[in-house]
């Protein structure tokens, strides 16, 4: 009996699972919980949702000369 979707991407059918939902992909990190509340303790300091407090912070961290 022939199959009416073929299983062609790992056993999914074509166009499913979860639609792209930007350019860049996703990065996961573990932080420990008062690393958080320092990040977002800086983030309400400076009007900013933590993700782009985080991306901020890297910046700067990426900005500054070693000495």
């Amino acid at each position: 009996m022939k199959k009416a979707i073929p299983n062609t991407r790992g056993g999914m059918r074509p166009g499913s699972g979860r639609k792209p939902t930007g350019v860049d992909p996703a990065r996961t990190i573990r932080l420990s919980h008062e690393f958080i509340a320092a990040i977002d303790a800086w983030a309400e300091a400076h009007d900013l949702v933590r993700s782009e407090a985080i991306r901020r912070l890297i910046e700067l961290g990426l900005k500054v000369k070693k000495s």
